[in-house]
This record gives C-alpha cells, structure tokens and sequence, in this order.
C-alpha cells in the first residue's frame, strides 16, 4: 500500500465510527460511548451493534 492511501483509510474509520454512532442511537444506547468505542474496534464495534437487540423505553 501507498504510504499517501494512508490518509483516506483513515476518512473511512472516522466515517465507520459515526456510522456505528447514529447505528447506537437508533437503538437507544449511547451514540458517543459507541462513537470512540468504534475508533478503537471499527468494524468489529459494527457487528457488536448489529447483533444486540434495541433497548426498549424505560429500561436502563
């Protein structure tokens, strides 16, 4: 790889990270905490969203 690649690799983890954010939201749990969660595990972070169940109103 390219060592001038290296910047658009990083425009996509960023760009994955929100992504897995509004994911977090949408499924009542906390958007930032998943955000730099994300930063740190990137798509693995994606796949721990998609596989827990949405929190239902009113339980913590």
């Amino acid at each position: 790889m390219a060592a001038g690649n290296s910047g658009g690799f990083a425009v996509g983890w960023f760009t994955l990270a929100l992504i897995n954010a509004g994911l977090a939201q949408g499924k009542g749990r906390s958007g930032l905490n998943w955000g730099l969660l994300s930063l740190l595990l990137g798509p693995i972070a994606t796949l721990l969203l998609v596989l827990q169940e949405s929190r239902r109103p009113g339980s913590t």
